[in-house]
C-alpha cells in the first residue's frame, strides 16, 4: 500500500489490521531486546579480554555501539513513527526519522575503516604500526561518527525543505524520496559498498598469491638436498616470511626462527620449512580474519538492501503499489542486522566466542548456589 499526499493529511494511511499491527510491534521490541543484550556482550568482552583491544576491534565495538543505539533509541522511534506519532510537528518527527539514518551512516562507515585497516594490515604491514596506531584509530573513530551525524541529519537540517502537508509522522510523507534514493542510498551506501567490496576483493587474491608462493617455497625446501638446506633454506624463509607477514611483530618471529635455526641444527634440520609453516599459519589466519569481516559486511547488504529498493520503487515508480506487509517486513530485516552481528562474531570470530563462553561461565560460577 502506497503511501499518496492526499492520504497523508487526511487520515493514518496505513491500512493494516490492529492485530497485525501488534505483532509487528513485539517483533520490533523483541529484536531491540536482542541487540541491545548481545551488542553489550561485545562491548563487555572487549573491556574484559586485552587480547581483543585491537584496532580492528575497535572498530566492532563502534559498530557494536550504533547496534546499541538502533535498539535503544531507534528502534522505539520507529514503533511511534510507524503509528503516526508525533502529530502536527515536524522537526521533532524528523528528528525521530533522522536517528536511524545516523546510526546506519555510522555503521557503514565503522565497516569501511574495518576494511580499511584490514588492507593496511594485510598489503602494508612495514607501515602498519605507524598508519594504524591507537591514537590514527581513535581519530578514524571520531571522524566516522561526525559524518555520519552529518550526512543522517540532512533532512533535520533542512527541514523547511521537507514536505509540510502531513498531520502524521509518517516517513514517506515527511522525508523526500529523492534525498532517501540519491543521496543516503546512491551516495551515502552505495559509494561505500562499493569500495568495501574492491578492497576486500583486493585482500583476497593477495592472499591467495601469498598462500601460492609459500606452498611452492615448501615443496622447494623439501626437494632441496639435505646438505644446502642448511644455508639456501634459511634464506629463502626470510623472503617467504616477508613475503607472508602482516606486521612488524610476525617479521620479528620469523627473524628469531632463522636465528636459532643456525645455532641448533641438529634440533631442525629444515629450518627454512618450519618458518615457511608459521608464516602460512599467520597468512591463514588473516584469511579467515578477513572472510569473518566480510561476511558482517554482506549481512550489512542482506538486512538493508530491501528497504532501500523500496524506496527506489516508491521514487521511480509512484503509481506501483508496495504491500505494507513487505515494506515492514523490510523494516524488521533490517533493523535485525543490529541483533545478528552479535551471533555472527561469536559464530565466527573463535577470540570472541572464548571470550564470551568465559564470562558466561563465570557468571554461573559466581551466581547463586542451589
Amino acid at each position: 500500500m502506497n503511501v499518496t499526499s492526499e492520504s497523508c493529511t487526511a487520515q493514518m494511511p496505513y491500512g493494516f489490521q490492529p492485530s497485525f499491527k501488534g505483532i509487528y510491534i513485539a517483533t520490533e521490541l523483541i529484536i531491540a531486546v536482542f541487540a541491545i543484550m548481545g551488542n553489550l556482550l561485545v562491548c563487555l568482552a572487549v573491556i574484559r579480554n586485552k587480547e581483543l583491544r585491537t584496532v580492528t576491534n575497535y572498530f566492532l565495538v563502534s559498530l557494536a555501539v550504533a547496534d546499541i543505539l538502533v535498539g535503544l533509541v531507534a528502534i522505539p522511534c520507529a514503533v511511534l513513527t510507524d503509528l503516526g506519532r508525533p502529530h502536527h510537528n515536524l522537526p521533532l518527527c524528523l528528528m525521530m526519522l533522522s536517528i536511524l539514518m545516523v546510526l546506519t551512516q555510522s555503521s557503514v562507515l565503522s565497516l569501511l575503516a574495518v576494511a580499511v585497516e584490514r588492507y593496511v594490515a594485510i598489503l602494508l604491514p612495514f607501515q602498519y604500526q605507524r598508519v594504524m596506531s591507537h591514537r590514527n584509530a581513535w581519530l578514524a573513530l571520531l571522524v566516522t561518527w561526525g559524518l555520519g551525524i552529518i550526512t543522517g541529519s540532512v533532512p533535520l537540517i533542512d527541514w523547511r525543505r521537507q514536505p509540510v502537508d502531513s498531520d502524521f509522522c509518517i516517513f514517506t510523507c515527511v522525508v523526500d524520496m529523492s534525498y532517501m534514493v540519491y543521496f543516503n542510498f546512491f551516495c551515502c551506501l552505495l559509494v561505500p559498498l562499493v569500495a568495501m567490496f574492491i578492497i576486500y576483493g583486493h585482500i583476497f587474491l593477495t592472499i591467495r598469491r601469498q598462500l601460492r608462493r609459500i606452498a611452492v617455497a615448501r615443496a622447494a625446501a623439501r626437494d632441496r638436498p639435505a646438505a644446502g638446506s642448511e644455508s639456501s633454506g634459511t634464506e629463502d624463509s626470510g623472503r617467504s616470511s616477508a613475503q607472508g607477514s602482516t606486521g612488524g611483530g610476525a617479521d620479528m618471529g620469523a627473524g628469531r626462527g632463522t636465528a636459532s635455526s643456525t645455532s641448533s641444527a641438529p634440533a631442525d634440520r629444515r629450518p627454512g620449512e618450519s618458518n615457511l609453516a608459521r608464516s602460512n599459519a599467520r597468512t591463514r589466519h588473516e584469511l579467515r580474519k578477513a572472510i569473518s569481516l566480510f561476511l558482517v559486511l554482506f549481512l550489512f547488504i542482506v538486512c538493508w538492501m530491501p528497504i532501500h529498493l523500496i524506496n527506489c520503487v516508491l521514487l521511480f515508480c509512484p503509481h506501483c503499489k508496495v504491500p505494507m506487509t513487505i515494506t515492514l517486513a523490510a523494516i524488521l530485516l533490517s533493523h535485525a542486522n543490529s541483533a545478528l552481528n552479535p551471533i555472527l562474531y561469536a559464530y565466527k570470530m573463535r577470540s570472541f566466542r572464548r571470550t564470551l563462553i568465559g564470562m558466561w561461565r563465570g557468571m554461573w560460577k559466581f551466581g547463586p548456589k542451589g
